[in-house]
């Protein structure tokens, strides 16, 4: 269940703040019914009548989309830089699911669907993310544990699933290593790194469960599949 008025802007009549004021002004109807209440939830069964329109029900659409650096994750930025719905030329209110930092690149699913952002996000379904990362120094066995053992972030432990150094470079004291999490905190790799002594110089997300970035270039993003959708529900 949704709120009306994200229904209602989600299937692109019109913005959430004009569907709430067309709310508040008995300008929608749901099963027949004038509603006045901002609070009002519904499914994707109901009809909604907006000013006298029935209502089209919105395809969901669910996208993998290769972020590069300097994109923000979001729908828009109050400092006009890029965002990753410019990306997709379309008329429907896509969202990005979660986040991808700013100067970091990757895998990032976009959906007008809510149910599935919320299923992808919520911690209890276990979904993982990999990611590879440039340090700042030749990472050590005893930091990779503490990784692994949990780092306290936000008043709750963020547990490494996997920690694997990839390649070292003595000469300009760097590495490269792979991180697998669950979690999606605010910066949340950066931080954890930060916490054992390194410093991040470059993040890239890999995949997402089973999804990966197979096929495409940065700017770039493609459907998800029906059988990747089932499978991404299946926890497999």
């Amino acid at each position: 269940m949704e709120r009306l008025q994200k229904a209602i802007a989600d299937a692109g009549y019109t913005s959430r703040r004009k569907a709430e004021e067309l709310i508040i002004n008995g300008k929608v109807q749901v099963n027949g019914k004038i509603v006045t209440k901002l609070g009002t939830k519904v499914t994707t069964n109901d009809d909604i009548v907006v000013e006298g329109k029935l209502l089209k029900k919105a395809s969901k659409v669910h996208y993998l989309f290769y972020k590069p650096r300097g994109v923000i994750s979001s729908t828009s930025d109050d400092k006009g830089r890029k965002t990753i719905i410019d990306y997709f030329d379309t008329n429907k209110r896509l969202y990005p699911v979660g986040r991808l930092d700013y100067d970091a690149s990757g895998i990032i699913m976009v959906t007008n669907d809510g149910e599935f952002a919320n299923y992808i996000m919520h911690p209890s379904n276990n979904i993982t993310k990999t990611y590879i990362v440039k340090l700042n120094g030749i990472i050590n066995g005893e930091a990779i544990n503490k990784l692994k053992m949990g780092i306290i972030l936000d008043n709750s432990k963020s547990i490494a699933l996997r920690v694997k150094l990839k390649q070292k470079n003595q000469q300009k004291n760097t590495s490269l290593v792979e991180i697998v999490i669950q979690e999606g905190k605010n910066h949340q790799i950066k931080r954890m790194f930060e916490a054992v002594g390194y410093s991040v110089i470059k993040l890239k997300r890999e995949k997402i469960a089973f999804l990966d970035l197979k096929g495409l270039r940065s700017g770039q993003y493609r459907e998800i599949t029906k059988k990747e959708l089932k499978q991404l529900y299946k926890k497999d």
